[in-house]
C-alpha cells in the first residue's frame, strides 16, 4: 500500500477512535482507608490486665487483634497493612481519609503526640505501597485540641504537610499549610483525573473556630474555582474528605455540619456535579452512600462512606450495637472518566481473629472479601443511576434492606433492622438536606406508626369476628 494510503488508514482509524465512546480508555484500582485510629496504649493496658485509654473505662476482653470496646492497637493496624499489600500491592493510588488518633480526652494527648501519631501511620502507608501516590486529608483527631481546625495557617498543618511532601505537589504545599485541602492531578499519562482533596473538618458542628466565618479558609470559594477550572480543562472530579455533610444513619437528626455550612456543600455538588464523578469520605466508621439530586430530583452524584478499620464502639448516646468489625476497600475506576466501576469491600471478623490466635498462635489473620457492590446488590456499576436504584432496592425489598444493614457495621450487627431503623438509614442515604431530611424522617414515621395502627385495628376485629373462649 502507498505510503499516502496507508496514512489514510491511520487517519480513519484515529478518528474512530475519537468517535466511539471508551475506545482506548482502561480501567484502574485504588485503595480507600480511613479511621485508623491508632491507640498507642492499647498493648500496655491490655498486658496489665487493665481497660485500654481509647475505651473510656469500659472494660472488656483486649483481644490481640483488637476490641470492639478500644480503638486499633497496632498489630491490627500493621495486619490491615499486609492484608493490602495481599490483595492489590500496586494500586493506581491510595486515599487515606484520615482520624488517626485514639478517643481519648485531649489532656490525654497535645500537638507533640497527634504529629508523632500521624507521623507513624504516615511511614507505615509508604511501607506498605512505596512509590505510590497517596491522597491523605486530615480527620477531625487529627489535631489539637481535636475538632478546632482553624482556617489559617497552624503549626499542625505546616508539620503535617511535611510528613506527607512526598505525596504533594510543590503547588499544593502552601494550600495545605493554609488550611489543609489541596488538588492534585491523578498520575498517569494521558489521565484527565483530578483529585480535590478538602478539609471538612472546618464545617464540623463540634468546631467552635469556625462557627461565627461564612467561609473558612477560603475553601469554598477556592472548590468552585476548582471545579470550573476542571469543566474548562475537559477533567473529571473525585472529591475526598474526613467528615461528610447529612446525617449519621445510626442516630436520627445528627448532623455533621452545621446548617449553613451543609447548604452551601450542597449547592456546589449541585451546580459542579458534571464534572464530579465521585465523593469519598469516612468519620461514620460505618458503610454507608448519600445520594445527591438536581432541583427536579434527579440523581446526579454519590458520595461513598467507607467502614473503618478501628473497631471502637461509639460513645454517642442513642446509638445502638456502636462498634464495627474492621475494613478496608478497593475501587474500580474508568481511568477516562472516573467513572466507579466496583467496590469490594474486605473485613476482619475480629471476635473470630482474636478466638483463633488464642488457639493457634497464627501471625495474621485473614482479611475476607465481605461483598462485591456490583454482585451484591445486582447493579452494572457504582454510578449516582446505579446507587439510586441500590437505593430502591432496600427501600422496598427486606432481603436489600438487610443485607446493606449488615455491610454496615462490616458484619458486626446481625440484626433485622426494623421500622424505625429503616427509616434512619433510607432518609440519611436519600436527604442531605437538613429539611429535606426532617420531612422524610416525619412522612416516614408517620407512615409507619399509621400502618401500625391499622394492623391493630384489622387484629382486634379477626378478634371480634372469632369464637370467643368460654370462661
Amino acid at each position: 500500500m502507498p505510503a499516502s494510503g496507508q496514512l489514510m488508514v491511520l487517519l480513519l482509524l484515529c478518528l474512530l477512535a475519537m468517535a466511539l465512546p471508551g475506545v482506548g480508555a482502561g480501567s484502574g484500582r485504588f485503595w480507600h482507608l480511613t479511621d485508623l485510629h491508632w491507640d498507642p496504649g492499647y498493648e500496655a493496658a491490655a498486658a496489665a490486665g487493665q481497660p485500654c485509654p481509647s475505651g473510656g473505662g469500659r472494660a472488656g476482653p483486649a483481644g490481640p487483634w483488637g476490641s470492639y470496646l478500644c480503638d486499633a492497637p497496632w498489630n491490627l493496624l500493621r495486619s490491615a497493612a499486609r492484608a493490602m499489600r495481599a490483595r492489590l500491592a500496586a494500586p493506581d493510588f491510595v486515599l487515606w481519609t484520615g482520624d488517626d488518633t485514639p478517643h481519648v480526652p485531649n489532656e490525654q494527648l497535645g500537638e507533640e503526640k497527634v504529629l508523632h501519631i500521624i507521623a507513624n501511620l504516615t511511614s507505615l502507608i509508604k511501607e506498605t505501597f512505596p512509590g505510590t501516590k497517596v491522597y491523605a486529608a486530615m480527620g477531625n483527631h487529627d489535631f489539637h485540641p481535636k475538632n478546632q481546625f482553624p482556617g489559617k495557617e497552624h503549626r499542625i498543618y505546616n508539620q503535617t504537610a511535611e510528613l506527607w511532601r512526598p505525596w504533594l505537589s510543590d503547588a499544593s504545599l502552601p494550600l495545605f499549610r493554609a488550611g489543609a485541602f489541596y488538588s492534585e492531578k491523578l498520575p498517569g499519562p494521558g489521565m484527565r483525573g483530578r483529585m480535590v482533596v478538602l478539609n471538612t473538618n472546618l464545617y464540623y458542628d463540634q468546631n467552635d473556630e469556625t462557627a461565627a466565618e461564612e467561609d473558612p479558609g477560603g475553601q469554598f470559594q477556592w472548590l468552585e474555582e476548582t471545579l470550573t477550572n476542571a469543566s474548562r480543562a475537559d477533567e473529571m472530579v473525585y472529591i475526598v474528605g474526613h467528615v461528610p455533610p447529612g446525617f449519621f444513619e445510626k442516630k436520627r437528626g445528627k448532623p455533621w455540619f452545621r446548617r449553613g455550612f451543609n447548604e452551601r456543600y450542597l449547592g456546589i455538588v449541585q451546580r459542579h456535579h458534571a464534572v464530579i464523578s465521585a465523593q469519598f469520605f469516612g468519620h461514620h466508621h460505618t458503610d454507608s452512600f448519600r445520594m445527591f439530586y438536581s432541583h427536579t430530583g434527579t440523581p446526579i452524584n454519590v458520595m461513598f462512606l467507607a467502614p473503618g478499620v478501628t473497631p471502637w464502639k461509639t460513645t454517642l448516646p442513642g446509638v445502638s450495637n456502636g462498634a464495627n468489625n474492621p475494613a478496608i476497600r478497593v475501587i474500580d475506576y474508568d481511568q477516562d472518566t472516573l467513572q466507579v466501576l466496583d467496590m469490594v469491600t474486605y473485613y476482619l471478623n475480629l471476635t473470630r481473629a482474636n478466638t483463633m490466635a488464642s488457639a493457634r498462635q497464627e501471625e495474621f489473620p485473614e482479611w475476607e472479601e465481605e461483598y462485591r457492590l456490583t454482585e451484591a446488590f445486582q447493579v452494572p456499576d457504582g454510578s449516582a443511576g446505579s446507587m439510586q436504584t441500590v437505593l430502591e432496592r432496600i427501600s422496598r425489598d427486606p432481603h436489600y434492606l438487610q443485607l446493606y444493614y449488615e455491610f454496615n457495621s462490616a458484619r458486626y450487627d446481625l440484626e433485622q433492622c426494623q421500622q424505625e431503623c429503616r427509616v434512619d438509614h433510607l432518609c440519611a442515604i436519600r436527604e442531605v438536606d437538613f429539611l429535606k431530611y426532617d420531612e422524610c424522617v416525619k412522612t416516614n414515621s408517620s407512615a409507619s406508626a399509621a400502618s401500625s395502627v391499622w394492623l391493630l385495628v384489622f387484629c382486634m376485629f379477626l378478634g371480634f369476628l372469632s369464637p370467643q373462649p368460654v370462661l
